[in-house]
């Protein structure tokens, strides 16, 4: 019997892993965008609450910005590290393993195989052709879904994050700055709530999800946080403190 062709590497990175990772970093800056824009509006909008001084505002949504970002930058460097650290150890046990019991791990990634819907007979050849190929490339994308040459890199995500988030909290602080006083909550609040439904529709459409009750789920959200810190701040403006 004939085995079918072995899947060519660029074919599988243009409709698997590297699709899916481009629309997993797409997907990551749409959600730190949102939280820039949820976390400083709320931030200047309760400070709004309390002072119409520009400088004042102007400095909070400053340091809320940069705390912010550099917040989201050094998580996802962690959390990034982490994974790609399980990744290494993962191939490194993967290739120790291929070293030390080459026959067994063949038969694993036959039954990988048939798993997938390939006849036995079928799986042993393509397991063996992939074997003779590159054996850890096989197992590594088969087995534990990782491309050997495609680990996340967490300082690309440290700078993702920050831009993105950056970005989202340019928004707010800027509404809130640039208008004279009378308008300017009115303007911040209308543009956060814009910004919040393009970013819950986008991410809605990421997902192949329904729209409507995304971009509802971030608007609310978004209303919610600038309604509480804009009423805490008010409080503690009457109060003098």
């Amino acid at each position: 019997m004939t085995a079918p062709p072995v899947p060519d590497e660029a074919h599988d990175e243009a409709h698997g892993g590297g699709l899916g990772s481009r629309l997993n970093w797409l997907r990551a800056a749409v959600l730190g965008a949102n939280d820039g824009v949820v976390s400083t509006a709320g931030l200047v909008v309760g400070v709004a609450g309390a002072t119409e001084s520009r400088s004042t505002l102007l400095t909070a949504g400053l340091a809320g910005l940069l705390a912010g970002s550099m917040s989201m930058a050094a998580g996802e460097y962690v959390s990034v590290s982490t994974q790609r650290d399980s990744e290494k150890a993962a191939l490194a046990q993967e290739k120790r393993e291929l070293r030390e019991r080459p026959e067994a791990e063949l038969d694993e990634l036959t039954t990988l195989l048939s798993a997938r819907g390939l006849t036995p007979e079928v799986a042993r050849e393509a397991a063996e052709q992939l074997t003779e190929r590159d054996a850890l490339r096989a197992h590594a994308r088969v087995e534990l879904g990782i491309d050997p040459d495609e680990l996340i890199n967490p300082w690309h995500a440290a700078g993702a994050s920050f831009l993105a988030f950056t970005a989202g909290a340019l928004l707010p602080l800027l509404a809130i700055v640039l208008p004279p006083p009378a308008a300017r909550l009115w303007v911040t609040v209308l543009s956060v709530l814009a910004a919040l439904a393009l970013t819950g529709w986008w991410s809605a459409r990421l997902g192949q999800a329904p729209a409507a009750p995304a971009v509802l789920r971030t608007t609310a959200g978004g209303a919610l946080a600038m309604a509480v810190t804009y009423g805490a701040g008010s409080l503690l403006g009457a109060a003098g403190v």
